[in-house]
């Protein structure tokens, strides 16, 4: 039997065959990132979940507030001002926004809060001191060194022995007075504390004039005018000349002690009069000249 040649095609090579593509559906593509994502939510919510059961743990809760540094304010009062911190969270509660609710109780000037394990805010205060007694339109009120008016002042304050300040204008809507005025009645009394025998005797302070400090001291109803320094040299010099002074004017209105080498006089109810001091010459305020 004879064989027939049968010639190949030398076109076909195995290698040359590529299968199809198959299509992925749509499930494919988006299942990874869909699991992703639910894992991702899963942790996220985890740790949202484990931070509040932490937060909301009794040992960090608030529960106990000390309170340091008042003298005045009572704690009580301190606390009452932070009414609502209890029960909150140790970690997350916003201490400053607390603080700034302490800073607006008048006898507050500052106030730092911190935390303390277990479960305790503690709180240091710094009060305000009073530096007098303002009289504004008939009121009495206490006054720090800043013209901030602390409280009315009444029978409990009856424990400040300290001198009333006339001139002070009503006070702003942050609920101050003339910080300027103020501060010369503060310097007025600051300048007598080395010598206490005297600053016992500081009755009244007028400031009207924001650069002349008129005083009145107990047992004494003359006006004495002080000016803007030098305030217990000068007192203590009128003090030195008051019973001379006296002695040829019985009854005094007013004196006038800012001038260099005079005193002048203003007798109850005449013009003033001017008397040489003689040896007690007082030192000249700077830039000053008698009135006429």
């Amino acid at each position: 039997m004879s064989q027939v040649a049968v010639q190949s095609d030398r076109r076909f090579r195995r290698a040359h065959v590529k299968p199809a593509r198959q299509r992925r559906s749509w499930r494919a593509w988006t299942g990874r990132p869909v699991r992703y994502a639910l894992v991702a939510i899963a942790l996220a919510y985890g740790a949202y979940r484990s931070a509040e059961i932490v937060a909301q743990a009794h040992v960090l809760q608030i529960d106990r507030i000390v309170v340091r540094g008042n003298e005045h304010m009572s704690s009580s009062d301190v606390v009452a001002v932070l009414n609502g911190l209890r029960g909150q969270s140790l970690l997350w509660t916003n201490l400053d926004t607390w603080r700034h609710r302490l800073l607006s109780s008048p006898w507050v000037r500052d106030a730092n809060l911190r935390r303390s394990l277990p479960s305790t805010i503690e709180v240091v205060v710094a009060e305000r001191r009073p530096s007098g007694i303002g009289r504004i339109r008939g009121r009495l009120y206490l006054v720090d060194d800043r013209g901030v008016i602390i409280d009315e002042y009444g029978p409990k304050y009856a424990e400040f022995d300290l001198p009333v300040i006339d001139g002070l204008p009503e006070p702003s809507d942050a609920g101050a007075t003339d910080a300027t005025r103020m501060d010369l009645a503060a310097r007025v009394v600051a300048s007598l504390r080395p010598a206490p025998e005297i600053a016992k005797r500081l009755s009244q302070i007028d400031v009207r004039d924001a650069h002349n400090a008129t005083v009145i001291l107990s047992g004494d109803p003359a006006m004495i005018q002080l000016g803007d320094q030098q305030f217990l040299k000068r007192l203590q010099s009128y003090l030195e000349l008051a019973p001379a002074l006296r002695e040829r004017v019985s009854d005094i209105d007013s004196v006038d002690l800012r001038f260099d080498g005079r005193v002048y006089v203003r007798p109850a109810g005449k013009p003033a009069k001017d008397l040489k001091k003689g040896v007690r010459a007082q030192t000249p305020t700077p830039g000053t000249k008698p009135a006429h």
